[in-house]
């Protein structure tokens, strides 16, 4: 019996050690897991300190900046890069607060998509004050200085939408439906189509019958515009819509006086609804902006501004102020025709989601 007492007591010693080398093992590896995550001077795979971005958004609010932050997330962690980033849902003074709060989290670069174009210089001056460059992403903030303005060509937008209103319509009367004027994409845009439409509304050729902004965007304002001008009995040929989202409402505006389809539209940004529209008839073309591009050459100019590298950047746009470095891609207008070779080709949107309905 006392035999059998040792080994039982040695099998209770030898399982008591093998259980404290066990737990002190997973405590340990635990500790590691957590210097990996939150250790600030972490390293990437080629020995160098991460560059930590700071992303705000002024809004998540439409389906293209969702594609903008997960893409920019993606291409950002490609490059061995960490990125924190914050929503100001419309609101001015949230996204002064978040920029703040990214700072303190010590960022090495800023990219704003600014919610208000004067009122986000207040965020540029914090950060440069701070010495971390800023990137103004699709949107520019005027009158203050950013490292760099990383965009689609507005202008050339603008100049698309018009083109092929004038080509479908002929003459008529046409509505437009501008984006918010806290936006300078929106004057950008107006840039373009007016480049257009001028010479031939000045010929009486079209007719403008109502030009609107829509503060932040809302589709709901698209809606009530297009509503209110056919209850007033006023005919429409055409609409040019700053956006898909506004698009979106002026179709339904136009589908509950049964128009869907029979009066033309046109958007930009190549949400997936709107590409269903497309290839069902009630929107004739939408804006397609590569975001994949645009996303990779950001986070790749991101990182040479904090290694201080060269950027090869030739163009030139003033902010009010200031001539600052100007990087612009070229935006492609979508119809039924092309949808296939663009943005299903390109993986933008499954086919089965676009063709769905």
């Amino acid at each position: 019996m006392v035999k059998g007492g040792i080994i039982k007591n040695t099998v209770i010693a030898i399982l008591f050690v093998v259980f404290f080398v066990l737990v002190f093992s997973i405590v340990r590896i635990i500790k590691e897991d957590d210097q990996a995550v939150y250790n600030p001077d972490q390293q990437n795979p080629e020995g160098d300190k991460k560059i930590k971005i700071g992303f705000s958004l002024g809004t998540l609010k439409e389906e293209r900046w969702i594609k903008d932050r997960d893409i920019l997330m993606a291409k950002a962690r490609e490059l061995g890069a960490d990125i924190i980033v914050q929503n100001a849902n419309n609101d001015d003074q949230d996204q002064l607060k978040q920029v703040e709060y990214l700072l303190e989290q010590d960022i090495d670069v800023l990219i704003i998509v600014p919610n208000d174009l004067n009122k986000a210089a207040n965020a540029v001056e914090m950060a440069k004050k701070q010495g971390v460059p800023v990137i103004s992403y699709d949107r520019l903030v005027l009158k203050a200085n950013v490292d760099l303005y990383i965009t689609f060509d507005n202008v050339m937008v603008g100049q698309l939408m018009a083109e092929r209103i004038v080509d479908t319509m002929g003459t008529g009367n046409l509505l437009i439906i501008n984006g918010a004027k806290s936006d300078n994409n929106t004057n950008m845009i107006k840039q373009g189509y007016d480049s257009v439409l001028q010479p031939l509304v000045k010929e009486g050729k079209i007719n403008v019958v109502d030009e609107e902004w829509a503060a932040d965007w809302l589709k709901e304002y698209a809606f009530k515009v297009v509503d209110e001008a056919l209850q007033k009995k006023t005919k429409i040929n055409a609409v040019i819509a700053g956006n898909d989202s506004l698009a979106e409402g002026a179709i339904e505006a136009l589908s509950e006086h049964r128009l869907s389809g029979k009066v033309t539209v046109i958007g930009q940004d190549a949400d997936l609804t709107a590409c269903q529209r497309i290839v069902e008839g009630t929107q004739l073309m939408t804006i397609y902006k590569p975001i994949d591009k645009l996303a990779e050459a950001t986070v790749q100019m991101a990182v040479k501004l904090v290694k201080n590298e060269p950027i090869m950047v030739d163009k030139t746009i003033n902010d009010g102020l200031y001539n600052v470095r100007y990087y612009v891609l070229d935006p492609i207008a979508v119809d039924k025709e092309n949808i296939d070779d663009t943005i299903i080709r390109d993986g933008f949107h499954p086919k089965d989601e676009v063709y769905r309905n």
